[in-house]
């Protein structure tokens, strides 16, 4: 009876070192190891370029057309439009990280002169307005380094227009008025990312900017005709991300 007893009390400790062996095998394969969840990159939609922009006009094809007088009418005659810098602000805003909208803004003044048989006259200057809209899509796979591309609409409003009222072999422009005009863009471009806030940006437009114009001759004959201004936008400056 004794060594029934004592057999009995050895089995139940070796059911219950077993049965403790598994338990805690159980606690150990499922418990979980605390470590820290790695942090999250904010996402904030805003960003900022101050660029300086050169803003090349290529004016061929541009018309003139003075009535009852060929010679000075187009194809003998066309205008000139200076280039310019400028100093431009861009004003970036992401509906996500690679779809974006960008507005530009900045204004910018041109001479405007005649060439072939109105080589040398005067016709005047304005001054340009040219906000543009685009959507762009920004490619996110190349490190610090994020180029884009985009296309939009342009509205060119054009003010303190005034004529040269210069006298060149007789004539004079006493008057100038040009169209405001709407006009197509497309751009590409890349933002270099120095750190998580501050990069350098480089950025090509090209509008087709093509308003109707009118203008006096010695204040009396009219002329009128398009300016195709057609400008190429060439910027570099800083990006800032918010």
């Amino acid at each position: 009876m004794r060594i029934r007893t004592i057999l009995t009390t050895a089995s139940l400790l070796v059911l219950a070192a077993e049965f403790g062996g598994a338990t805690t095998s159980v606690q150990a394969a499922t418990a979980t190891p605390y470590t820290k969840a790695p942090p999250v990159e904010s996402f904030n939609p805003w960003m900022v370029r101050l660029r300086v922009l050169g803003v090349l006009p290529d004016a061929g094809g541009s018309s003139v057309n003075v009535p009852g007088v060929p010679p000075l009418s187009s194809p003998n005659s066309g205008l000139s439009i200076s280039d310019q810098v400028i100093p431009e602000l861009d004003i970036t805003y992401f509906f996500t990280r690679n779809i974006a909208a960008e507005l530009i803004l900045g204004v910018t003044k041109h001479h405007i002169g005649g060439t072939e048989t109105l080589h040398g006259l005067e016709i005047g200057e304005a001054w340009l307005l040219p906000p543009t809209l685009t959507l762009q899509y920004h490619f996110t796979d190349f490190g610090a380094f994020k180029p884009y591309i985009g296309a939009g609409i342009n509205y060119t409003v054009f003010f303190n227009q005034s004529a040269a009222n210069t006298p060149f072999a007789g004539l004079a422009v006493t008057d100038l008025h040009v169209s405001n005009q709407v006009g197509a863009a497309v751009q590409f471009g890349f933002d270099y990312m120095l750190d998580s806030h501050w990069g350098l940006n480089f950025d090509v437009k090209k509008l087709w900017l093509r308003p109707d114009y009118s203008a006096i001759v010695n204040n009396a004959i009219p002329v009128t005709g398009r300016a195709n201004i057609d400008p190429w936008l060439v910027g570099g400056g800083f990006t800032f991300k918010y």
